[in-house]
């Protein structure tokens, strides 16, 4: 006879690098992407969604390791051999789009985009493989009006959504600066594209790694405190020491970037414009020589002008050389949105929480499929970034409140119980203001036989009331209203008079359940 061993029960848990998100998580991260909508609402942005899943060759090579194409993607291949993979990101989707509905999409096209991308990359603390990204994108418009025009926008949506004045700096650059230091150092060229692209990414990672570190990725390569080694770009000691002068264009300001900002970020500068031509000036020294170099100073230095026009000035959005943006399809001015606050880390040392969006100009990814040249530029925010700074600041992370609990005290009354939810779910929470929506409310579904088992799960689901009508209180046409949210605060600290004073639970005619539930969940 043989011995057949029954099948292996899968695992219970979610796959490395992926989590699961439950209520109030949900609830918090839509309240702020309606928030944001908002924003990009006003500004004349349309929405669009897109598939999630693209073809390998729409996606194109623009992914974050660029020596490493298509290896960062989840991808398959279909029933007709082609190759498709989840999305990396909202803008590939968006250069696809552009140029597949060209003829029937106005133009400049102006569009913003909200959902989950996937990178197959190697998980960390607070690294997933999935995970939200909210974009907006104008396509078709080579005007660096529009450049502006986003970091103004994303100035607006971080305060939107609660972050003050003075908690963030957003930072402005420009490729082409960057490409000019590099032609300096002797990088420019089609066949130096996989240097240009190692040195982008090295670059990016000043402030985390500091010089030495920098200094590394550009030589040899280097290996972090994992163990794991990082092949560097091989550049010679002459190419690194003109790329270092770069990196060190701080030191050039000598203290001028730290006596100018907090000044003007605190309001005290008498002119905040001047931290922005210092900075513009000492680019050109960096760029001495170089067309394209002269070009991205001008650029940023239009930017500069019509931020100012609006009221943008450094307090939030300033010119800083440091922003490089690891993307290598970006080909003028990119930005990043940085929180200046600081928080705990897991140790318990203070430091900064750091970035939370950023974007660029990308004038070439379109190109890719009409073979002509389509400006664009667009920016995007980290969702989870953003909410854990929210949380940090105290905005959202507040228990949300769960439904009324209608109990269930006899099976045979179930039709009776369902009245008593429809009548709640019917009405609203405020009748002088309809747009606070209706009542929360469900009937206990689970085991009726244990009435402390239907207490405890009201508790669990975090319910303000349970709705309950025995048989007594039936033959009366009473409910008895029991005030789970006071009956917790009476249970830790109140007295026997507060608790006299403020029952935890009353006794109620059927015809007044809806009005004695709006009196109980606004108190």
């Amino acid at each position: 006879m043989a011995n057949d061993k029954p099948a292996r029960r899968p695992r219970a848990e979610t796959p490395k690098g992926f989590r699961d998100y439950f209520g109030a998580e949900v609830i918090e991260r839509k309240a702020m992407l309606d928030a944001i909508a908002g924003v990009y609402h006003r500004y004349g942005f349309d929405p669009l969604e897109t598939s999630a899943v693209e073809t390998v060759e729409a996606l194109g090579k623009f992914l974050p390791d660029v020596d490493r194409p298509n290896e960062g993607v989840f991808a398959w291949q279909d029933e007709d051999a082609d190759w498709l993979a989840l999305r990396y990101d909202l803008t590939a989707p968006l250069a696809r789009v552009a140029a597949q509905y060209r003829n029937d999409l106005p133009s400049p096209y102006r569009r913003y985009a909200m959902g989950p991308v996937w990178r197959n990359e190697k998980p960390g603390p607070g690294r997933f493989r999935q995970f939200y990204q909210c974009d907006a994108d104008t396509v078709g418009s080579a005007s660096v009006a529009a450049d502006a025009e986003m970091c103004a926008m994303l100035a607006d949506a971080l305060e939107e959504v609660g972050i003050d004045k003075g908690d963030y700096i957003i930072k402005v650059n420009n490729r082409k600066v960057l490409n000019g230091v590099m032609e300096v150092a002797g990088l420019a060229g089609d066949d130096k594209e996989a240097e240009r692209g190692i040195v982008l990414r090295a670059i990016d990672k000043i402030d985390r790694l500091g010089p030495e570190g920098v200094r590394a990725l550009l030589g040899e390569g280097r290996k972090d405190e994992s163990g794991d080694f990082t092949k560097g770009a091989g550049l010679s000691a002459e190419q690194i020491n003109v790329l270092m002068k770069f990196v060190g264009w701080k030191d050039l300001l000598g203290a001028a970037v730290e006596v100018f900002q907090p000044a003007i970020q605190s309001g005290r500068a008498h002119n905040p414009e001047q931290l922005n031509r210092l900075v513009l000036s000492k680019l050109r020294e960096i760029v001495v020589g170089s067309d394209v170099g002269n070009d991205g100073v001008d650029e940023l230095e239009q930017i500069s002008s019509l931020l100012s026009a609006q009221g943008y000035g450094p307090d939030r959005i300033v010119i800083d050389p440091g922003v490089v943006r690891g993307l290598g399809y970006y080909t003028g001015p990119v930005y990043e949105a940085e929180l200046t606050f600081q928080i705990t880390d897991e140790k318990g040392r203070p430091r900064n929480f750091g970035s939370v969006a950023g974007g660029g100009r990308y004038d070439g990814l379109v190109k890719r499929f009409t073979g002509q040249d389509v400006p664009a530029t667009g920016v995007s925010i980290g969702v989870d970034r953003l909410l854990a700074a929210l949380r940090a600041k105290g905005r959202v992370g507040a228990q949300a409140a769960g439904p009324v609990v209608v109990t269930v005290m006899d099976r045979d009354r179930m039709a009776d119980y369902m009245r008593f939810v429809g009548m709640l779910r019917q009405a609203d929470l405020d009748p002088s203001d309809p747009s606070k929506g209706k009542i929360r409310a469900e009937v206990y579904l689970g085991n009726p036989k244990n009435f402390g088992n239907q207490l405890k799960y009201a508790d669990k689901r975090g319910s303000p009331i349970a709705i309950i009508q025995g048989g007594n209180e039936a033959a009366e046409g009473k409910v008895i209203l029991k005030d789970l949210i006071l009956g917790a605060k009476i249970a830790e600290s109140a007295t026997l008079e507060e608790w006299k004073d403020r029952p935890a639970q009353v006794l109620v005619d059927e015809a007044d359940l809806v009005a004695a539930v709006r009196k109980m969940l606004g108190q």
